[in-house]
């Protein structure tokens, strides 16, 4: 076991489903609240806001984070710790989600909120690649169970961004499923290709395969969780087909109740089928692993082999929207790796 450990934090890989909001830890959540609060939280009470047993649980623990987010500084506080964390577990490159819909939401949708907070995650940016070697792409984030308004203020916003910061690199859906699905977005999203922005979507996670093809039709490049994806051969041929990457997230899927166990995950099922898999952690913090430890878990839960495993980091690479040279790089030093 320590070797498949020491192996899996020397290969070179991507993290490609990760919500920055999802990476702070009860600790720096205890910091916040030090920093804000009248009557500070303990190390306790922190710990049991990331207590829940559902889906809907895992949101209001989410919403009960991200209300002591208040200030540029802490979301660059965030941001480090998210990059150093990364550094740690031999992840090279992230494509972190952020909940700008989220930032709106307690700010009161003020159109001036947001600015100071991306230039304060800019600076870790930066520092985290200068300082750890890490590339972070940023996804704008909105949240599908919110108006459909508040969702087009999320995208206008990446796609006004994008021409200044090379660092925005795409769109995504979050949020429940259950309460809204992907075409009341279409035309967001095509605005959004048309801007250069790349299209990823949250669809199969608490939805059946539907989901998953409505997601499909608005022109999404790589699903999210896609987790339903099983049920359905014929989508199962269609994702193979197009090459689209499938992000799975299968301790995510665990702990809020959509999957029993990471053994009965379908992540096995969906690899030797031929797509195009990565695994990634979600939201780390919240779930109780990270990147490191979710290969890991592939290999003692599903029996994926070192060679398996090094698949899974060069998927994770060629799903990336990196440039193809940065591919190649990261590709043949994956292939290096012993």
């Amino acid at each position: 076991m320590p070797d498949v450990n020491a192996f899996i934090r020397r290969l070179p890989k991507a993290e490609l489903h990760l919500h920055l909001e999802g990476t702070i830890t009860p600790e720096t959540l205890a910091e916040l609240s030090k920093r804000h609060d009248a009557v500070p939280m303990t190390l306790r009470e922190a710990r049991a806001l990331y207590q829940f047993d559902d889906f809907s649980g895992f949101i209001q623990s989410f919403k009960a984070v991200t209300r002591r987010l208040l200030d540029p500084e802490d979301y660059e506080l965030a941001a480090i710790r998210m990059i150093e964390g990364l550094a740690r577990q031999g992840v090279v490159h992230a494509e972190v989600f952020i909940s700008v819909g989220v930032i709106y939401m307690w700010r009161n949708f003020d159109p001036r909120a947001f600015e100071p907070i991306f230039e304060a995650l800019e600076r870790a940016r930066e520092r985290g690649q200068r300082e750890h070697s890490v590339t972070i792409y940023w996804i704008f984030d909105a949240v599908r169970h919110f108006t459909v308004p508040e969702a087009d203020r999320v995208f206008r916003k990446a796609a006004e961004m994008r021409p200044h910061y090379p660092s925005i690199v795409g769109i995504g859906l979050g949020g429940d499923e259950r309460q809204a699905g992907s075409e009341p977005f279409r035309e967001f999203y095509e605005r959004a290709a048309g801007a250069g922005l790349r299209l990823t979507n949250h669809a199969g996670e608490t939805t059946p395969p539907a989901a998953i093809w409505e997601a499909l039709s608005i022109g999404s490049e790589r699903i999210g969780h896609a987790l339903s994806a099983i049920q359905d051969p014929k989508l199962i041929e269609e994702l193979k087909a197009r090459n689209i990457p499938l992000e799975l997230n299968p301790t995510s899927n665990v702990r809020t109740g959509v999957c029993p166990s990471f053994a009965a995950h379908p992540l096995r099922q969906l690899f030797d089928a031929g797509l195009l898999v990565t695994i990634n952690s979600d939201d780390p913090a919240f779930f109780g692993s990270d990147l490191a430890n979710e290969y890991l878990l592939a290999h003692t839960e599903q029996d994926f082999s070192k060679e398996e495993l090094r698949q899974l980091a060069a998927n994770s690479i060629c799903a990336s929207f990196l440039p193809e040279a940065e591919k190649t790089k990261w590709l043949d030093r994956i292939r290096a790796a012993e």
